[in-house]
């Protein structure tokens, strides 16, 4: 695919340009298990490249309810937004070609950068965690590592608070300018513990204080009435809603990385 044109830097946001432009499917991620496509997007003189996720072409899961992964999709995004982190890229729901779906800013990742890797020692080397042992052919294991990155590390507190139930190596998209994104967040705010992830090696060390801000900030825009608990409303069921916050104080009262419950597969598969 080619790479997407760079959003000038006008008054039209990223999310205006989603919102509002007139989309074009230029191929398909055959990849994806459910319908991904890669569009243009234009308005008012500007475009980009972004991905459509179709509701329709949604494949149904025994655990969430049909038709809701992009209201979850969204979701992520308003929740990263309220972190002040911008880990996920701009993200809206509207209608498109093949009626209402997730529309998503395309991210070009920088292929020099490696998160995740396989080595053969015992213990992770410097800069790097231990997420676990995983079997790599004839009977060899190797330890699975992801880098000791800041950016990563509020990632997995991202995750814990959406519960996300599928965080695999190939939904990080760090960027040339040094930003990291991560993508594909329609397995989340389910009301059950579902987190699945590669990112344990902060397993109950704890939080960070920028973490502990951050919680802070999403548990007053949580609120009732707060700006955040309003727009979810709009996009996930009040008992999921509700989950989320007892999720967030949960994090803030423990002060701690969650350890994984023993309850539901720590690591998602295939880990890529």
């Amino acid at each position: 695919m080619p790479a997407p044109e760079r959003i000038p830097p006008r008054s039209l946001t990223a999310i205006d340009l989603l919102t509002k432009g007139e989309l074009k499917v230029r191929g398909r991620v055959r990849e994806a298990s459910n319908a991904v496509l890669y569009c243009s997007v234009s308005y008012e003189g500007e475009e980009a490249h972004c991905v459509y996720k179709p509701v329709a072409g949604e494949r149904p899961l025994w655990d969430f309810p049909d038709g809701t992964l992009a209201q979850r999709e969204v979701a992520a995004y308003e929740v990263s937004e309220a972190t002040g982190w911008g880990l996920v890229p701009p993200t809206v729901l509207r209608d498109g070609p093949y009626g209402e779906g997730m529309v998503q800013l395309w991210i070009e990742a920088d292929p020099e950068q490696s998160l995740l890797a396989l080595v053969e020692e015992e213990e992770p080397g410097e800069g790097w965690k231990a997420v676990g042992f995983a079997e790599v052919g004839e009977g060899r294991t190797a330890l699975l590592v992801h880098a000791d990155d800041v950016r990563l590390r509020r990632l997995a507190v991202l995750d814990a608070v959406i519960n996300n139930g599928d965080r695999k190596g190939g939904h990080l998209l760090p960027t040339a300018d040094g930003h990291l994104y991560a993508i594909d967040h329609g397995v989340t705010f389910n009301v059950d513990d579902k987190l699945r992830t590669l990112l344990w090696g902060w397993a109950g060390d704890p939080l960070p204080a920028d973490a502990l801000s951050s919680l802070a900030a999403l548990a007053d825009s949580l609120s009732a009435d707060g700006l955040l608990a309003t727009r979810l409303a709009q996009l996930l069921t009040a008992a999921e809603v509700e989950a989320l916050r007892g999720r967030v104080e949960a994090l803030r009262g423990a002060g701690r990385h969650p350890v994984p419950s023993g309850e539901w597969p720590a690591i998602p598969w295939p880990p890529v």
